[in-house]
């Protein structure tokens, strides 16, 4: 781990209770997360897309503490995370803040927004007691919300004021980690862009690290630096999101960027069906999480897992064909992929229908 790096994600793995027998034994689990690795820089924004059931909210809810992993290690400036008991844990957690999905479920209604946001300045003892509500109404501010607003409850505001209420109050204690869990995904899509650039302005205000949680390509690519692409339990590829849209290498991130519609009238893109159901998280595949859907399998994703490998400097891949087949089979993989590409849409046009423009269905 160097100085840049804000926290370090190794091997991390979490598992649910399924099913119990009679004597209260677990006979089964879910695995939500299976050896997940990353780490995020200071002042980067960290990406990380899936559909829904990979276990991207479960990673946000184990760095904040909210979830305590199976196994792995969290990081977190030097500090194992995992290590520490509920009392050490509990003086870190100002440092690693949350903005939660539901604008409306995520607030109490029977709280001003200006308690809502002073709450966590006088929990951990920031200010004076005289100086709360100044900073109160400077967080409104910061967020596009005017003081007067303070008074309010939160049936008040729409969906896209409650989200930065929310906002507001992650900023509230000063974090150096902002967990971003699809913040955006319950708004309209005028309301989205406005809070993507509230987020992206604060960024650069505060110096604010990000991991932000997204179903959509479209919407991580634009507040992102790097990006993550999980699919049932997975970390699939870590690139910068430059290298990532333009040169995808898995199987998986190739299907889900064709699904993202153009904004060009006039250009067609072409789609890669993807063939099948995503198999349960309870009994997953043993070789490769994608071998049930992949357009390009050999037979060898059938027995073992890829690892994710740092096949391009910068661009990690968690995929067989970039390590394993032999050259005079490059060949065979892109005539596949070409061939996939091709396939017809049965009638409709390059655009996606409404799960389709997240990016993500297939």
């Amino acid at each position: 781990m160097t100085d840049e790096t804000l926290i370090e994600v190794q091997h991390l793995t979490k598992s649910f209770v399924a099913a119990s027998n009679f004597f209260g034994k677990p006979t089964s689990f879910v695995q939500a997360v299976d050896d997940v690795s990353f780490s995020i820089k200071r002042g980067e924004a960290f990406g990380l897309v899936g559909e829904s059931g990979c276990g991207k909210t479960t990673i946000g809810k184990m760095l904040v503490g909210l979830i305590k992993p199976t196994s792995g290690t969290i990081v977190f400036e030097g500090q194992d995370l995992t290590a520490m008991n509920p009392v050490q844990r509990r003086g870190l957690c100002k440092d690693i803040q949350l903005i939660f999905q539901d604008p409306y479920a995520s607030l109490n209604p029977r709280m001003t927004i200006g308690n809502i946001i002073a709450e966590p300045i006088k929990t951990n003892k920031l200010l004076p007691a005289d100086k709360v509500d100044a900073r109160v109404d400077e967080l409104l501010e910061c967020v596009g919300l005017a003081p007067y607003m303070r008074n309010r409850y939160p049936h008040e505001f729409s969906g896209g004021q409650r989200q930065r209420v929310g906002i507001a109050r992650a900023l509230s204690v000063n974090p150096k980690l902002i967990i971003c869990d699809e913040p955006v995904s319950a708004l309209d899509v005028s309301v989205q862009a406005q809070v993507l650039n509230l987020l992206d302005d604060l960024k650069d205000q505060f110096g604010l690290t990000y991991l932000f949680i997204a179903h959509g390509l479209s919407v991580v690519k634009h507040i992102s630096d790097r990006v993550g692409v999980m699919y049932l339990g997975k970390l699939m590829e870590v690139a910068d999101k430059n290298d990532l849209y333009h040169e995808p290498l898995c199987p998986y991130t190739q299907a889900l960027l064709s699904a993202i519609p153009s904004v060009d009238p006039k250009t067609r893109r072409k789609r890669i069906i993807l063939e099948g159901d995503v198999p349960s998280p309870i009994d997953p595949p043993v070789g490769c999480r994608f071998q049930s859907r992949c357009f390009t399998d050999f037979g060898i994703c059938d027995n073992a897992a890829p690892e994710l490998r740092e096949v391009i400097p910068g661009h990690w891949c968690a995929c067989h064909h970039y390590d394993n087949i032999p050259p005079e089979g490059i060949a065979e993989v892109a005539a596949k992929v070409a061939r996939a590409s091709a396939r017809p849409t049965f009638g409709r046009d390059a655009s996606p229908d409404s799960k389709g423009a997240e990016g993500l269905t297939a």
